[in-house]
């Protein structure tokens, strides 16, 4: 049984917003609702009436009304207020309020606020240059952009406008931008000339030159000085505009009614085995998702200081820029969250007074591992909340956290993805948290996990899958007119089902746990086990710094299951360590989980957002072509790569059998 750990108080619980929402709708729909899960079941069985409740309650007043809620319950397919217009950079503004609306440090600027009167002209700003370069309606903006103020600034232009918006990190490749940025032929570049990390300046203007040239459609770059001089940007194309940081208030913000399956941005998978999938989100779709996970899940209002983490290049940026839904102020970092030292982030939350602090799972296992306690350096009362996603996060982090950081934090752990920009599963102020585990599934994602035969299962592992749809799930992949790329990657296994792709259990507390990702899954003696448990347990010897697991099929239908570990300085890999984590394996999980080897290696591979390469490893030690296995460019060390090609030809005998 997982220990509990945090539990609000009953007055607290009944001041919070998904109480006061609880409530609402048993007034409204004369119903009782006894806890959040009957609330939960009320919203999943009819989902058209649980979004329509959305709308009323958040007073969402479309530009013209809506037909209906939900054309049907197909998916893909499924067609959304058909009818309503609206536009979500409207919504963004709507609740400026005399608190800043953005909060932001980086390496390179000490701690700024932003007022809300400041973003709205800042954005009509670069909405003016937008227009001048003849952007309309249904035209692509991209941007090459750390986490920063002018970013949202430039968001809100194009979206405002009718544009559709897409980003990357200035950190990615230049091979992987242009991959995103290609399939969707922007009219517009808005970049910066480089950027600070690690204390290190990284100059990108030769990376945004190769850019340019592979954008044919682009009419004009917006370059915006971060490191300092900018004049050879010139020289890159016909119209280049440089932004200065002037206010200028001779134009007025423009918004563009459009549908509400109007495309407002586009995210990209992590593109680490192939081209990145160009996902389409919709400005009604997001609008209506964001509203309800970011005030009932989150519990973000006027007052609250909501941080994430994050770059450009990752979903939970989008959901950053959400929290000005909530009249909440958002807080940006640009910046590596270790420099010069742990307590790097948790100073800034000290000087920002953040009340929600968003980071990665493994954010929270690194500082634990560096024997960090935040608490004996700060007073973290002002704190309410800790988000944590990316990566399970195992019940040795909540310990951490609860211990390290204070016991009066409500931890929540979340989990969902780009495809649909929001969490299935996480956060509930109504709830206790255990240890290790999320604490619900979502209102209005009617979330299951089935087994092999597709039949829904409680208390066991199985796929994470969705069997009704959502307002935020993609409209189309661009550029995939037919829908094909969107089918397989999401209803093939189940047909007109959502498979997510996560290894999950839902308890019958209606708690649940991410297991890693189903693709991944280890296949041991006809025993599914998920690489999250091993993890969990591997990380936690003295001597293991990081660790990647994999099962790897054979031939002739056995496996092979090799246990890759990262040592700490100066530590190698002699037979008395290898029994000692063969040991502490079988001890901690069961035999099952012995590897069948263990192997010394430099670094484990991760994508640009953080999360170990598991498959693409896996395909190469397969043999698949490097090519066609994996995405060097889409990789933060992208130099393992040749590491694990030569293990391939060392493992051959034991790869094949």
């Amino acid at each position: 049984m997982a220990k509990k750990c945090w539990e609000a108080s009953r007055e607290a619980k009944e001041q919070s917003q998904i109480w006061h929402y609880l409530k609402w709708v048993e007034q409204q729909y004369g119903t009782t609702l006894e806890d959040y899960h009957t609330l939960w079941r009320w919203s999943v069985e009819d989902i058209a009436r649980f979004w329509e409740s959305i709308v009323q309650y958040f007073d969402v007043a479309f530009q013209s009304p809506y037909k209906q809620v939900l054309s049907s319950m197909q998916m893909p397919g499924a067609r959304w207020f058909e009818g309503a217009t609206l536009n979500f950079a409207q919504f963004l503004l709507r609740k400026k309020n005399n608190a800043p609306a953005l909060i932001f440090e980086s390496e390179l600027k000490d701690l700024q606020q932003y007022s809300w009167q400041w973003l709205e002209q800042q954005s009509a700003k670069m909405q003016r240059l937008l227009l001048d370069l003849g952007v309309k309606k249904g035209d692509r903006v991209v941007a090459f952009i750390p986490n920063m103020p002018e970013a949202i600034a430039a968001l809100i232009a194009t979206t405002a406008l009718g544009a559709i918006w897409s980003s990357c990190a200035p950190e990615f490749g230049v091979k992987s931008v242009i991959s995103r940025f290609q399939q969707i032929q922007p009219k517009v570049l808005i970049t910066v000339d480089g950027y600070r990390y690690g204390g290190k300046d990284f100059d990108r203007s030769d990376i945004v030159k190769q850019i340019i040239d592979a954008l044919p459609t682009l009419e004009g770059i917006i370059v915006i000085p971060y490191l300092g001089d900018v004049s050879k940007f010139l020289t890159f194309h016909q119209k280049v505009f440089i932004w200065d940081f002037a206010q200028d208030t001779s134009h007025t913000l423009h918004f563009e009614p459009v549908e509400f399956s109007h495309p407002l941005w586009i995210l990209y998978s992590s593109g680490t085995t192939g081209l990145p999938k160009p996902i389409t989100h919709s400005h009604g779709g997001i609008l209506l998702e964001h509203l309800k996970y970011l005030h009932l899940h989150a519990e973000q209002k006027e007052g609250e200081r909501f941080f994430w983490y994050s770059t450009t290049g990752w979903m939970m940026w989008n959901m950053v820029v959400g929290s000005l839904l909530t009249g909440a102020t958002a807080v940006l970092f640009d910046g590596n969250p270790f420099y010069p030292g742990p307590q790097r982030l948790w100073e800034f939350a000290q000087r920002a007074q953040i009340t929600f602090f968003g980071v990665s799972a493994p954010y929270i296992m690194q500082c634990k591992k560096m024997g960090y306690e935040p608490k004996k350096d700060f007073a973290m009362d002002f704190m309410k909340a800790i988000g944590s996603t990316g990566a399970p996060l195992p019940p040795e982090g909540f310990r951490w956290v609860y211990d390290k950081v204070g016991e009066h934090i409500w931890l929540t752990s979340l989990s969902g993805g780009t495809d649909v920009c929001t969490a299935f599963v996480g956060g509930c102020y109504l709830l206790p948290v255990y240890e290790g585990e999320i604490q619900c599934r979502c209102l209005g994602a009617m979330v299951e996990a089935y087994d092999e035969e597709g039949n829904s299962i409680i208390d066991q592992v199985g796929e994470l899958v969705l069997t009704k749809p959502m307002p935020s799930m993609p409209i189309y992949f661009w550029n995939d007119p037919e829908g094909k790329r969107y089918k397989s990657s999401y209803f093939e296994h189940y047909p007109g089902v959502w498979r997510h792709g996560d290894w999950v259990k839902i308890t019958n507390r209606g708690s649940v746990i991410i297991y890693g990702r189903s693709d991944a899954t280890l296949k041991r003696h006809g025993v599914r086990m998920g690489t999250s448990e091993f993890y969990s347990v591997v990380e936690n010897i003295y001597e293991v710094e990081d660790s990647l697991v994999l099962s790897i099929e054979r031939p002739d239908g056995s496996s092979f299951m090799p246990l890759f570990v990262v040592l700490k300085e100066g530590i190698q890999l002699d037979e008395f360590l290898k029994q000692k984590i063969k040991n502490t394996l079988k001890e901690a999980l069961s035999p099952r989980h012995v590897p069948d080897e263990i192997i010394q290696i430099p670094q484990v591979p991760y994508t640009l957002n953080g999360k170990k390469m598991e498959t693409p490893i896996k395909r190469i030690l397969m043999g698949v072509p490097v090519e066609k296995a994996i995405n060097k460019d889409a990789m933060k060390n992208p130099e393992v790569v040749d590491f694990f090609l030569e293990l391939k030809e060392k493992l051959k005998e034991k790869l094949t059998g």
